[in-house]
């Protein structure tokens, strides 16, 4: 068996190849980016949907430009599958006088009012000229943002009690705009899951598709599986040892290997590469190594 080096990450754009970044930005993002600089006159404040596991790579650096200063409430989603120690210290560090931070779990949690009193308290300014004018405060308006992925639809769903968006475990279901009445206290403005154009920092890439932010289809299995179990071994190598119950290897590579042997994913007495790399980024997806953080503030 050959070991693979220098794997390369395939993109979507000319049938081109990136070594070091993944590039992905579909006609309909475009699209979605004009729409969203269109329709934010229209908004009172932002709700920014992040993955609490990657609270960093899955923010989209085109929303500061976009949005300028109104004011945001940042949403750490699948706060179930990321460590609670980090995402505490990221719900610290994101809070700002015109930026609020919460922590969710989007499918059990019960979090209206929670987003009421965030809007209310973000748009306070607002709501105290409208009261000065002599007017009843209107229902606030929020835009909802975030990468694809991250929980848009379900938030929203969750909220409206019904299915006002759709949903997949997948990236890129939502393509177009739509309003959302949620009652007499706030109205949401869905948009599509929107990446920007090029991954400039370092592994960006590999973290969305390794969670799923990116479709599968755009990376190989192998460059993340790689990029995952090197992460691991680095900063939290006891999830490797107790989860396959293996001793870690020299490489990233070969301790891979070590649990493809492990597990027994041999073919024609080799071991089977393409089902360990799937297995392994499955495991991680699923959570089974644990709750798992991949960024830190101190980074």
């Amino acid at each position: 068996m050959t070991r693979k080096k220098d794997k390369k990450i395939k993109s979507e754009q000319g049938g081109g190849q990136q070594t070091s970044n993944i590039n992905w930005f579909p006609g309909h993002m475009t699209k979605a980016r004009r729409q969203m600089e269109e329709n934010l006159k229209k908004v009172d404040f932002i709700i920014e949907i992040r993955d609490a596991r990657i609270p960093l790579a899955s923010k989209n650096p085109m929303l500061d430009e976009l949005i300028g200063t109104k004011p945001r409430l940042i949403i750490l989603s699948k706060k179930d599958k990321a460590d609670p120690v980090k995402t505490k210290e990221w719900l610290e560090y994101f809070q700002t006088d015109r930026q609020k931070a919460v922590a969710l779990d989007l499918i059990k949690d019960s979090y209206k009012n929670v987003i009421i009193e965030c809007g209310e308290k973000l748009c306070a300014p607002l709501i105290e000229k409208q009261k000065r004018r002599g007017i009843n405060p209107r229902a606030l308006r929020a835009m909802v943002c975030g990468i694809p992925n991250v929980g848009k639809s379900t938030f929203i769903n969750t909220l409206a009690k019904r299915k006002a968006a759709q949903t997949g475990d997948k990236p890129g279901v939502t393509k177009a705009l739509q309003w959302i009445k949620l009652d007499k206290a706030i109205e949401l403005l869905d948009t599509p899951g929107v990446l920007w154009p090029k991954f400039e920092g370092e592994h960006i890439g590999e973290k969305l598709a390794l969670l799923g932010a990116i479709r599968d289809e755009v990376v190989t299995q192998d460059d993340i599986a790689l990029y995952a179990c090197e992460w691991l071994m680095k900063n939290d190598p006891e999830a490797l040892k107790k989860t396959y119950q293996i001793e870690l290897q020299d490489t990233p590579y070969d301790t891979l290997l070590e649990i493809g042997r492990k597990r027994g994913y041999l073919q024609k007495g080799q071991i089977d590469e393409n089902r360990l790399m799937k297995s392994f980024v499955k495991d991680i997806r699923e959570n089974k190594l644990g709750k798992l953080t991949w960024e830190s503030v101190d980074d």
